[in-house]
């Protein structure tokens, strides 16, 4: 797992307006928690956690340090998002050995742990090489690769952009190997995304943060 500590006004920074910093940090916190829950229901795995930032700083510190005692945690690394996802992959496999590595970040809580064992049993087959689930907005959420060094294809592909996913794809494509698409799902980036995800997973810390903000903002008007 791909994350970043939710310190206020460093991370979901565009869920503000109309949340607050502090709104829009709690509210990455409950994702980050869901994310790793999920993560954590999935038998027969090592979870890992390549984090970047400050978790002293962060909202739900005591949560999180807590629930990421259950994992490895290692440091991010590298200049660009592309590049730290690669390394996550790299360092990872240095940690865990030679295995197959499925990576997400916590953008997408309404993943669940049974969503994350099919993509790991398509990389257990004969057949598939990687397995990428592509984004609403254009990106990804998911890659997983049977062999960690073919991660090493998307270090200098751009982030964030609408083509990232399929940039990533055709990079996966042209490096032979045989590929799995899993299915889109929607990543949280705006408040619209935070309230629609929220409405898919309502049973979720994700939920009720988003919920715990709205009725907050309705008050405040």
């Amino acid at each position: 797992m791909l994350a970043k500590a939710p310190v206020p006004g460093r991370v979901k920074t565009r869920l503000c307006p109309p949340a607050s910093p502090t709104q829009a940090a709690r509210i990455a916190a409950a994702a980050f928690l869901d994310t790793v829950d999920a993560v954590l229901a999935v038998p027969d795995v090592t979870p890992v956690v390549a984090l970047t930032g400050d978790l002293t700083q962060a909202i739900e510190t005591e949560a999180l340090t807590e629930r990421l005692r259950a994992t490895t945690v290692l440091p991010q690394r590298g200049t660009t998002l592309g590049q730290r996802i690669a390394a996550a992959y790299a360092d990872t496999a240095a940690a865990v050995g030679d295995r197959p590595v499925l990576q997400i970040g916590m953008d997408t809580p309404q993943v669940d742990a049974k969503l994350l064992s099919y993509c790991l049993e398509l990389l257990d087959g004969d057949g598939v090489d990687a397995a990428l689930g592509m984004a609403a907005d254009g990106g990804w959420w998911i890659l997983g690769v049977r062999r960690p060094e073919l991660a090493a294809v998307i270090a200098d592909i751009p982030t964030s952009l609408p083509d990232t996913g399929q940039q990533t794809l055709a990079a996966l494509r042209a490096s032979g190997c045989r590929l799995a698409e899993l299915p889109e799902l929607s990543d949280v980036d705006t408040w619209q995304d935070a309230v629609a995800v929220a409405a898919e997973a309502p049973d979720g810390r994700f939920a009720a943060a988003v919920a715990a903000a709205a009725a907050d903002l309705e008050y405040r008007r």
